[in-house]
Formats: C-alpha cells, sequence, structure tokens
C-alpha cells in the first residue's frame, strides 16, 4: 500500500520533463500558474490546455493518473462555479430567473472559465510532482532559496523539513488506514450515520494517530542526532543540481509557448 501511494506522488520515468532541471522546472510551474490567471480569455485558457497536454504526452504519463490529481478537487471546482454562475450580473435579459437567483450569459460564461482555470491549474502542478521526486524538488527549493541564507534565513533548515513532510505523507495515511481498520473491527461506526456522528467517531482515530506521529518524530529526531545531523553548514551532496544545454533548449521552447498564450490578450483585449 505504502509503494502504491508514494508512485502515486511521483511517476518514475526519463521523458524530457522528467530530466528537466527542477530548479527551472518549479520556476516554470509558477509562471504557468500565473499565467493562468493574466490570459484568462478563452483563446488563452486553451492554449494553455493545449500546452499542458502536449507536456503530459512528452512525459508519457497516462490520463488516468491526470483524473487522479483532479478528483480530490472536484467539490471546490463545483462550488467556485455554482458561485461565479448565480453572483455574476451581466447586461441584457437574464438566461434564467428563478426566485432571488438570477443567471446571465456573462455568468456562465464565467462560471466556465473559472472552472477551467483552476482545473489546469492542478493539473499543471501536478505534473511538477508526477515528474519530479520529492527528494530532488526538496533540493531544488533549497537552490532557489539559497540567497535568503545571506539574511540567515534557515535555508536547509526548512527544505529539510518539506521533505521530511513529504516523505511521511504515505507512511501516516498507511497509520490511518491501520487505525480505522482496527476501530471498525472494534465496532466502531466511521461510515455510516449523521455527519455530526461521523466526526465525533473520528476522534478516536485522531488521538492514537497524533500520539503515533509524536512517536515516529521523536524516532526520527533520535537516528538524526545518532548521525551527528548538525544543520546544513559544511554538508555535502550526493548529486549536484547541474543546468545542460538541453534545459537551456526546453527553457527557451516554454518561454515561447508562454509568450504566445500571453500574446492571447492582444486577440481578446476585452474580454
Amino acid at each position: 500500500m505504502l509503494r502504491d501511494i508514494t508512485i502515486g506522488q511521483h511517476f518514475p520515468g526519463n521523458s524530457l520533463v522528467h530530466r528537466f532541471d527542477p530548479r527551472l522546472k518549479l520556476v516554470l510551474t509558477i509562471a504557468y500558474i500565473v499565467l493562468l490567471f493574466a490570459a484568462s480569455n478563452p483563446l488563452g485558457l486553451a492554449l494553455s490546455i493545449l500546452f499542458l497536454a502536449a507536456m503530459y504526452k512528452v512525459a508519457k504519463i497516462p490520463g488516468k493518473m491526470i483524473l487522479k490529481s483532479l478528483k480530490p478537487i472536484l467539490p471546490i471546482v463545483i462550488f467556485t462555479a455554482v458561485l461565479n454562475l448565480f453572483f455574476v450580473s451581466g447586461e441584457g435579459e437574464p438566461l434564467v430567473h428563478i426566485w432571488f437567483l438570477t443567471i446571465y450569459a456573462e455568468g456562465v460564461r464565467y462560471a466556465v472559465l473559472m472552472a477551467v482555470r483552476v482545473m489546469a491549474l492542478i493539473a499543471g502542478t501536478s505534473l511538477l510532482t508526477y515528474t519530479t521526486s520529492p527528494i530532488v524538488l526538496t533540493d531544488a527549493i533549497e537552490q532557489l532559496l539559497k540567497p535568503l541564507g545571506k539574511l540567515h534565513f534557515p535555508v536547509h533548515e526548512l527544505a529539510m523539513m518539506m521533505s521530511i513532510a513529504l516523505r511521511f505523507i504515505p507512511t501516516l495515511i498507511e497509520e490511518t488506514d491501520k487505525i480505522m481498520n482496527a476501530q471498525k473491527a472494534r465496532g466502531a461506526q466511521l461510515d455510516t450515520g449523521k455527519m455530526t456522528d461521523r466526526v465525533k467517531a473520528l476522534v478516536p482515530v485522531l488521538i492514537p494517530l497524533f500520539i503515533s506521529a509524536f512517536r515516529r518524530a521523536d524516532e526520527l529526531a533520535m537516528a538524526m542526532e545518532c548521525r551527528c545531523y548538525r544543520g546544513g553548514d559544511g554538508r555535502t551532496r550526493l548529486k549536484v543540481l547541474r543546468c545542460e544545454k538541453q534545459d537551456y533548449i526546453d527553457l527557451a521552447v516554454c518561454i515561447a509557448c508562454f509568450a504566445v498564450i500571453l500574446a492571447s490578450r492582444l486577440v481578446l483585449p476585452n474580454f
């Protein structure tokens, strides 16, 4: 089970997207998120989705992985779309008028665009985690935040905490599953009843989960002390991040695609 969860976070491969420098990949992911809001017209979103689909194709990630990343955020997408649908007013006659709820054509358009934008945002960030292992991603974050070290910002410690947190997510999920199965075997009703009853039934799960998490944290701290861990001072790396010629070529291609997407604002400037 732990292996399946870990694979769900990182999809191993040897494609151009997998081999792309993680620092540039992280920066481009942030730029893509900004681009989704900067080029918010239909043409810009269509080009953004086309670019993202091409990246998934190059990375050779199956479509079921994309659906798996989008499934948890469907309630948020639906809620956001409903808010835009009913609370965005427009000019002219409304399409639907039911009691105090009024739906305009502008509301429908903004609801669709917002839903597409949120799903593209999640799919874009999922591509980063699918093609980059947590350890490499943590090293990239540490390298990007390295200038803050001159301001006595604990860059290495922050990156280490992020790495440990990412590493223990599958472990805590597995521990939660074990505790819930143990509670069900003792007659606990975790999946039935009213919402308030389900929330109350989770209390016997949360207490042993917190105890287990604190115990694991204490064991990890003791193990790190026994191995003479003293922070990032003087530490070296097994694999040093270096940008190759192919990384710069990929970066230039992505920048050109982003420029085309951003230029879509010139086509539909008043949308």
